[in-house]
């Protein structure tokens, strides 16, 4: 894609980037609705509602495909184009919501998910380039932001979206319509991507060969009741030898056809999918480097996501995933001093803002999941015990205020630094968390408490944009998606990272609170259940959430100190004509 002339920006272009954008909202919304699903989920592959912790690969299988490989995509997306990465996302994403929508046990389930989070998360980093291509360095602010704002416009559309279907459906339904969404998409991007043609005769034994993997895998997932009674196509349902449903007749067949198909896509002029194509991208990309530090990022991410936060800071097996990390790390150092074409192109993040908003971006996803979690959390405890809906509609206040800081901190970072715009933000972000910290048993019904709701979610959206701002204003055009891709990766670690911790803390707060209550036997003659024991365990849980608050307003501060002085050489104001001028990936 050519870049187009300083200060201008066709309609094609502004119709790409508006599909990404939406694409992104999409993505970002499956984040948040498997919340409400999980239970029906759980219960779809027999995993009883009482242990929840069995069903959390459901929740880190995504997690894990979201970041542990978003730097080898941002990367692809350096190398090949951010529209072809764009399409292949949403098709990954498409073949992720197919398999979790069929899946009949736990390994389906959390390999549908997994294909889900890799999809998802390669939108973001390929979209955050887009506008970099498409926009020179001092009108990049306010796309920025808007791509910011859908991005977290997610979290509040999700829970409504899963809700809405939830009540005509069942779980299966959010994921056939991911299914098709994702598909559609995928096809308009295409068809909006200015040099895209489509060239030569369609790959006919291909498209074949995907229809018959596709059905015979289908009615493998659903097995229908009718055919496996029926006497003759039964058959194909009975194990040709052992056990299992792949091997079966109709297993075998989906098997053999995926087989032929990935034969034929390797082997054709003009392939159904050009895995050739992908498969030296991502050589090019660096793929042993890649498997090195999704390697790193998949163990920090089992040993945080895995654990249960009332209990520890990560797993009873995260020692060992840390130590792994730990490992994988090294070797990912060693391998970049060695490669001649390493992931992470050498300097490719030298300069302080590009490094800089990583650090900056981990800190603000440490206190922002503060808010995501413990919001609702004290409503329960407080004023909504009984309605986890008007729990979570507390937080709709903050949610709804952080796509409009996203926009506006977007506007700002043209005019003012983008330190300055994010430290704003981000102190913005620590007085409502104070203000929250003050919170009581009935704080919540008072028209009072929307200030620090609405003030975090300002402050927040306000330091989204002004980090990607910095960190694509801060490296080359070639390393654009790689650097997006880290920026996010960095929020969603902190994020992990920061919800352990600080629960921690808050835990540790509530038992010293609980030690400090009178013997049940005193206060209520043994009856633990008595509404003066019961507010008395309000309380501790109140202590709790005030502690988390303040372990957030810190992290927020510090977010917003390294951003004043770590942005401070981010030239987000300004470009050179010929930067502006030069020709885009």
């Amino acid at each position: 894609m050519s870049a187009p002339r300083a200060g201008a920006v066709d309609g094609r272009a502004r119709l790409l980037l508006a599909l990404a954008s939406v694409a992104v909202a999409f993505a970002a919304a499956d984040t948040y609705v498997v919340v409400l699903a999980l239970p029906e989920m759980m219960n779809a592959v027999g995993i009883p509602i009482d242990q929840l912790q069995r069903a959390a690969p459901i929740v880190s299988g995504f997690l894990l495909g979201y970041v542990a490989m978003l730097p080898l995509i941002g990367r692809i997306a350096d190398l090949r184009g951010r529209v072809p990465v764009l399409t292949a996302a949403l098709v990954l994403f498409a073949v992720g919501s197919l398999v979790t929508t069929l899946a009949y046990d736990m390994p389906t389930m959390v390999t549908g998910r997994f294909l889900q989070g890799v999809g998802g998360g390669g939108l973001v980093p390929a979209t955050l380039a887009l506008v970099a291509d498409l926009y020179p360095t001092e009108r990049r602010g306010v796309p920025l932001g808007v791509v910011s704002a859908v991005q977290e416009l997610g979290s509040v559309v999700g829970p409504l979206f899963g809700a809405l279907v939830l009540s005509v459906a069942d779980w299966r339904a959010i994921f056939a319509v991911n299914l098709v969404v994702g598909l559609v998409l995928a096809a308009a991007i295409r068809a909006a991507a200015p040099d895209t043609r489509t060239r030569g005769r369609p790959d006919l034994v291909g498209a074949a060969l995907l229809l018959v993997t596709l059905v015979a895998g289908g009615l493998v997932f659903v097995q229908p009741p009718p055919l496996l009674r029926d006497l003759t196509w039964g058959q194909l349902f009975i194990p040709v030898v052992g056990s299992g449903r792949w091997l079966t007749p109709l297993g075998l067949t989906a098997i053999l056809a995926l087989v032929l198909l990935v034969v034929r896509c390797l082997t054709a002029t003009r392939p159904l999918v050009d895995l050739r194509g992908w498969a030296a991208g991502a050589r090019e990309a660096d793929l042993l480097g890649s498997a090195y530090l999704a390697l790193a990022l998949g163990g920090v991410i089992l040993a945080f996501a895995t654990a249960d936060p009332k209990l520890q800071v990560f797993s009873d097996q995260g020692l060992w995933y840390l130590l792994g990390a730990a490992a994988a790390t090294a070797a990912f150092v060693l391998h970049l001093r060695r490669a001649d074409a390493p992931l992470v192109p050498r300097g490719a993040l030298a300069r302080t803002p590009a490094w800089g908003s990583m650090l900056v971006s981990f800190f603000v996803g440490a206190a922002l999941i503060a808010a995501l979690i413990d919001i609702p959390l004290f409503a329960r405890t407080t004023v909504h015990g009984d309605s986890q809906l008007l729990a979570a509609l507390v937080l709709v206040r903050f949610l709804v205020a952080l796509p409009v800081g996203a926009v506006l901190g977007g506007y700002l970072v043209r005019t003012l630094p983008a330190g300055v715009v994010t430290a704003v933000g981000m102190a913005c972000a620590a007085v409502a968390f104070v203000l929250m910290s003050r919170w009581g048993l009935t704080s919540l019904d008072q028209a009072t408490s929307t200030v620090p709701l609405v003030l975090g979610g300002l402050g927040f959206g306000l330091a989204l944009a002004p980090v990607n701002a910095a960190v694509l204003a801060s490296t080359d055009d070639d390393v654009h998606g790689l650097a997006s891709a880290f920026v996010v990766v960095a929020r969603m670690v902190g994020m992990l990272v920061g919800i352990s911790a600080l629960t921690t803390i808050g835990l540790r707060r509530y038992y010293a609170e609980q030690a400090d209550l009178p013997d049940v036997r005193d206060v209520c003659g043994g009856d633990s259940r008595c509404a003066e024991f019961t507010l008395l365990l309000k309380e501790a849980g109140i202590a709790q959430e005030q502690t988390v608050f303040l372990g957030a307003a810190l992290c927020a501060v510090i977010a917003a100190g390294l951003a004043l002085v770590l942005f401070r050489g981010a030239p987000t104001r300004g470009v050179a004509t010929a930067v502006s001028l030069r020709a885009q990936g």
